[in-house]
C-alpha cells in the first residue's frame, strides 16, 4: 500500500476511535455537569510530602530533630531556625595514630547558619573577623566580606504543613571533606587521598534542646601508591602510611555538633597584654576614631556565683570535666587531683567548688566528644607523646562553652621508661603548627593550645628515673618511681586544664624562683618549683650531694591565682574598668612576671630574644641551670656506662637513657645561646607602666654565656664514652627499621648545631648590631660586638689551628657544620643579609681571616692524613666561597 493510502486509513482509523470514547450527548432537559478543573501537571524535581519521607523512621527531638531509618539519616530544620546563628563544631573520634592524625581532637568551631536558596539548604560559616558597633556601617561590611559554605544539599522534603520545617539529607550534607582532611593527608604522606562516598557513612547521632550531633565515618582512599624513585630523591619523601592494614585506605569518624548559642550572651571582659589569656578577637571597623580597629576579648567559662553577696559561694553552672573511661584506672585518682587543684584560684575570688571533676562510667554507652562536655581524653598512637587543651567559645562574647583535653598515652609507658619510643620506630610529632597553618584563624587558635608539654614530661621523667635509679638504686617498679609517674600526671593535668580555663602559656615563671628555694624541700612542697604551672617547668633534679626536694610542680603558682583573679573576679559593671587596671597593675611584682609562646620563640623573626622566656629551664638563673643540665647529663652518661646488663633488659635501653641526655641539653642549648645578642622584653602599656620596653642583656652575661657554649657545648671533652661501651649497643632485630650502631659524633653534631643556628642567624646578627640603640650614650663602650661573637665563635671551633693538635672526628665534623652556615652567610641572594649589610661584611672578613690560618696549618708538619685531608678541603670551600660571584641588590 503507497505511503499516501497508509496515512489516509491511520487518520479514518483515529477518527473513528474518537467517535465511539465520545460520551453521548444528554437527553433534553437534563441539567450538564460543571466541566472538572484541569489538575496541574506534576513537577518531578518538587520535593516529596514531609510525611512520605520519614514514613517508617523514628524522630531524635532536639535542637534539629534528627529521623532515622535504617542506613538513612534526615535533620529537620524549622522555618524559624534559617538565619539564626547558632555554634557548628568538628571534632575527630576516631583517626589513624600517626603524623600528627590522631583520635580524641577538637578540630574547630564556627558561628555558622543555615540559608536556603530555593530548594538548596546551605550550611554557611559567618564572618566573625570583621565586625561593627555602628549600624550605619553594616551593609558596607556585609558586602566587601565574604562568608563561607561549609555544605549544602537539596531539601529533602517539601515543607510540613504544621511543624512549618524541612528535612535534608545527611548523608548528603555531612559525608564531605567538611575538616579538610585531604590536604592534612597530603601534607602527612604526599599522597592526594579523597572522601569515598560510597564507602562513607553517619555511624552515631544523638539530640537534645541544647543540641544536635551527627557521627560521620568517613572512608579516605588513594587509587595507588606510587612506586619509589630508582634513585633517592634529593629531598626525602615522607613514606605512605604505616599505622593501616592497607595504606590505600583509612577511616576517620568526625563528629560534628549543632549548639545552641546562649540566648542570652555573657559579659564580654577584655584583654591585657600584661596577662597571658586566651582570646576571641576581631577588628572592629565601627569606629573610625581608633587608629586600630582589634578588638581582644578574653576567653573564659560563664561562672556566677549563686549568691553575689557572700564572701564564698557556688557557682550557679559549676565548670565540670567530664573523666573519658579509656583513662587507666591507675591515673584516674592524679589526673582528678590536676582539675581539682585550681579550686584554690577560684576559692580565693569567693567561688565554691568552681571546678568539678566527673568520672564517665565504664559501661556508659554516651560519647563525651559531642559540644556539650567538656572531658579530659586519654587517647593512643604510634609516634604521638602530647595533650592538647583547646576549647570552643562563643564568638560573640569569648564566652568558653566547651573543651576537651587530649591527653596521649604516653605516661602508661613514660612512668615504664618507653616514653621516647614509639611503636612503629618512628620520631615522636611534637607540634602539628603546621597542619593547622592553612586552615585560617580557628584552626591556629587550636594550635596555638595545642602543646608538647606531655610529652616533655614524659622525657624528663625518663630521663629523672634514670639518674635516680642509678644514682639512688630506685627501683623503676617500686612505689618511689610510681609516686613520680602520679605527680607527672598531676601536673600536666594542671597545665591543659589551665589552657581550657583560658590561660596562655607563661615561659617565664620558671626564672621567679631562686636557687636556694629549689633546695628547701619544705618551700617547693608548699609553693611548687615555678610561680606558675603554665610554664614548660624542668624536673628539679639536685646534682651529687645536694639536698633533694620536690621533682616537679605540685601545685599553683602565683601567676596563675592572679591570672584566674582578672579572668573570672565578679565586680559590678560600673567598677570594672578600674578594678581590673588594679589586678593588672600587679604585673611590676616578681612573682608575677610573664612570657608567652612569641617570647619563648616561635620561628622565624619570632626567634624568641629574652634569655628569661623559656621552655624547660629553672630557676632565676637560666644560664646556671645551664651548667647544672650538662654536668647532669655527663653524670647520666658516666652512670649508664658502668651499668651492668642483665637478663631480660631492653636491648635499646642505654640507647635511650644516651638519647634523653641529649634531649635535655637540645633545649639547654636553644636557651643558652639567647643570651648572646639578648633582648629583656618588658610589657610596658603607655601611660600605665614606666621603664624601657627592651633593654640588651648585660655585658657580663653574654660573655658568660659564650664562655660556657665555647668550653662546655663546643668542647669535645663534654662527650665522653668509652669504646667498650658503644661497641656493645646492640640493635634491635625484630624491627625491620632496626637502627644503625650508635653515633655519638651525630648526636653531638645535631645539638651543636642548634648553638651555631642561632648564633650564625641573621636575626642575632641584626641585634648585636642594633644593641647599642637601646642604650644611652654613656653605656655603649664595651658592649658585646658582632665582630666579638664571630671571633670567639671561629676562634673556639678552629682552635687546633693555633696549638697545632690532630682534629678528632667530633671536631671535623663541628667544623664542617661551621662552614656550611658560613657559606650560608655569604650567599647574598638566600640568606637574606642584603638588609644587615654589616653582619655580611663581618662574616667575610673572619671567612677571610680563617682562610690565612687555615693554609698557614695545612703546612705544619707530624699531621695526620685525616687531619692533613680535613684541612685541605675547608681551605678550598672556603676559597671557593670568598671567590664566588655575589648577587648585589
Amino acid at each position: 500500500m503507497p505511503r499516501s493510502a497508509l496515512a489516509a486509513a491511520a487518520l479514518i482509523a483515529l477518527t473513528s476511535l474518537a467517535h465511539a470514547q465520545t460520551p453521548a450527548a444528554p437527553a433534553a432537559g437534563a441539567s450538564a455537569p460543571a466541566a472538572a478543573a484541569p489538575r496541574p501537571p506534576v513537577d518531578p524535581t518538587a520535593p516529596k510530602p514531609f510525611a512520605d519521607v520519614i514514613k517508617g523512621a523514628k524522630e531524635q527531638p532536639g535542637l534539629f530533630p534528627i529521623w532515622r531509618k535504617d542506613e538513612k539519616v534526615w535533620i529537620e530544620i524549622p522555618k524559624e531556625a534559617f538565619n539564626k546563628p547558632f555554634l557548628f563544631s568538628v571534632n575527630v573520634a576516631n583517626s589513624v595514630g600517626e603524623r600528627g592524625l590522631y583520635a580524641s581532637q577538637m578540630l574547630g568551631d564556627e558561628l555558622a547558619e543555615w540559608r536556603r536558596i530555593g530548594n538548596q539548604v546551605q550550611l554557611i560559616a559567618l564572618n566573625t573577623k570583621f565586625r561593627t558597633s555602628n549600624p550605619d556601617s553594616k551593609l558596607a561590611l556585609d558586602q566587601a566580606f565574604s562568608p563561607s559554605l561549609i555544605a549544602g544539599t537539596p531539601v529533602a522534603s517539601a515543607e510540613h504543613p504544621d511543624r512549618k520545617s524541612v528535612l535534608v539529607d545527611a548523608s548528603g550534607l555531612l559525608l564531605g571533606d567538611i575538616p579538610g582532611y585531604s590536604t592534612r593527608l597530603e601534607m602527612a604522606y604526599r599522597l592526594p587521598f579523597a572522601p569515598d562516598r560510597a564507602n562513607s557513612f553517619i555511624e552515631a547521632t544523638r539530640a537534645d534542646p541544647q543540641i544536635s550531633t551527627l557521627t560521620s565515618r568517613i572512608h579516605f582512599a588513594t587509587a595507588r601508591i606510587p612506586a619509589p624513585p630508582l634513585t633517592p630523591m634529593p629531598v626525602p619523601m615522607p613514606s605512605p602510611p604505616q599505622a593501616t592494614p592497607d595504606p590505600r585506605s583509612m577511616f576517620f569518624s568526625f563528629v560534628y555538633s549543632f549548639r545552641a548559642l546562649p540566648e542570652t550572651p555573657a559579659a564580654i571582659r577584655y584583654a591585657d597584654p600584661r596577662l597571658g589569656h586566651f582570646t576571641e578577637s576581631y577588628s572592629n571597623l565601627g569606629d573610625d576614631l581608633k587608629a586600630n580597629p582589634r578588638v581582644h576579648m578574653v576567653a573564659r567559662w560563664r561562672l556566677e556565683k549563686k549568691d553575689p553577696s557572700a564572701a564564698l559561694s557556688e557557682p550557679v553552672k559549676p565548670i565540670v570535666y567530664w573523666m573519658d573511661k579509656n583513662i587507666p584506672a591507675k591515673y584516674r585518682e592524679a589526673v582528678k587531683a590536676g582539675i581539682l587543684e585550681w579550686n584554690k584560684a577560684f576559692e580565693k575570688i569567693g567561688f565554691k567548688d568552681a571546678v568539678q571533676a566527673k568520672q564517665q562510667r565504664d559501661d556508659a554507652d554516651w560519647d563525651n566528644m559531642d559540644a556539650t562536655h567538656a572531658s579530659i581524653r586519654w587517647f593512643t598512637g604510634a609516634d604521638v607523646g602530647f595533650a592538647i587543651g583547646p576549647s570552643n567559645r562563643d564568638p560573640r562574647t569569648g564566652e568558653i562553652l566547651d573543651a576537651d583535653i587530649g591527653m596521649s598515652d604516653v605516661f602508661g609507658r613514660g612512668s615504664r621508661r618507653l616514653a621516647t619510643d614509639d611503636v612503629l620506630g618512628q620520631s615522636a610529632h611534637d607540634h602539628d603548627h603546621a597542619a593547622h597553618a592553612w586552615m585560617g584563624e580557628r584552626s591556629q587558635r587550636l594550635a596555638q593550645e595545642q602543646c608538647s608539654y606531655m610529652a616533655d614530661q614524659a622525657n624528663e621523667l625518663g630521663f629523672a628515673l634514670d639518674l635516680l635509679a642509678l644514682r639512688d638504686g630506685m627501683d623503676m617498679n617500686g612505689p618511689e618511681a610510681e609516686a613520680l609517674a602520679q605527680a607527672v600526671v598531676k601536673d600536666v593535668i594542671m597545665h591543659e586544664v589551665g589552657h581550657t580555663l583560658g590561660l596562655k602559656h607563661n615561659f617565664r615563671s620558671s626564672t621567679t624562683v631562686t636557687q636556694a628555694q629549689l633546695r628547701d624541700k619544705a618551700y617547693t612542697e608548699a609553693h611548687g618549683i615555678s610561680n606558675s604551672v603554665m610554664d614548660y617547668n624542668a624536673y628539679n633534679l639536685p646534682l651529687k650531694g645536694e639536698p633533694k626536694a620536690s621533682l616537679t610542680n605540685t601545685t599553683l603558682g602565683a601567676y596563675d591565682y592572679w591570672a584566674i583573679e582578672y579572668a573570672y573576679k565578679q565586680v559590678p559593671a560600673e567598677q570594672e574598668t578600674t578594678e581590673l587596671a588594679k589586678i593588672a597593675a600587679r604585673s611590676t611584682e616578681p612573682l608575677l612576671a610573664y612570657g608567652d609562646d612569641f617570647d619563648q620563640g616561635v620561628g622565624g623573626p619570632y626567634d624568641g630574644f629574652d634569655p628569661r622566656s623559656n621552655q624547660r629551664d629553672l630557676g632565676d638563673d637560666p644560664l646556671a641551670y645551664a651548667r647544672k643540665r650538662l654536668k647532669l647529663s655527663q653524670e647520666l652518661w658516666e652512670r649508664v656506662q658502668a651499668r651492668p646488663a642483665n637478663l631480660g633488659d631492653d636491648p635499646l635501653r642505654n640507647r635511650r637513657s644516651v638519647a634523653d641526655a641529649f634531649r635535655q641539653l637540645g633545649m639547654t642549648a636553644n636557651n643558652v645561646s639567647k643570651y648572646v645578642g639578648g633582648i629583656y622584653a618588658e610589657r610596658v602599656v603607655p601611660g600605665v607602666t614606666t621603664g624601657p620596653a627592651f633593654k640588651p642583656v648585660d655585658n657580663a652575661q653574654q660573655r658568660d654565656a659564650l664562655r660556657f657554649i665555647a668550653s662546655g657545648l663546643l668542647s669535645s671533652d663534654s662527650f665522653k664514652f668509652k669504646p667498650e661501651f658503644l661497641a656493645t649497643q646492640t640493635v634491635d632485630y625484630n624491627e625491620w627499621d632496626r637502627g644503625l650502631p650508635l653515633s655519638i659524633p651525630d648526636a653531638v653534631a645535631a645539638l651543636q648545631g642548634r648553638v651555631l643556628d642561632r648564633l650564625m642567624s641573621p636575626n642575632t646578627a641584626r641585634r648585636l648590631i642594633e644593641q647599642a640603640s637601646f642604650l644611652p650614650e654613656g653605656q655603649r663602650k664595651g658592649a658585646v660586638s658582632l665582630n666579638e661573637v664571630y671571633g670567639t665563635l671561629q676562634g673556639a671551633i678552629f682552635s687546633e689551628l693555633k696549638t697545632g693538635a690532630e682534629i678528632d672526628r667530633m671536631r671535623r665534623s663541628l667544623q664542617r657544620e661551621y662552614l656550611k652556615r658560613l657559606q650560608a652567610q655569604l650567599n647574598r641572594s638566600t640568606n637574606g643579609a642584603t638588609a644587615y649589610a654589616d653582619a655580611f661584611s663581618m662574616a667575610r672578613f673572619h671567612a677571610t681571616q680563617l682562610a690565612n690560618e687555615l693554609r698557614v696549618a695545612s703546612a705544619k708538619p707530624g699531621l695526620s692524613v685525616e687531619t692533613r685531608a680535613h684541612l685541605a678541603e675547608s681551605l678550598d670551600l672556603l676559597n671557593s666561597m670568598l671567590k664566588a660571584t655575589l648577587t648585589r641588590s
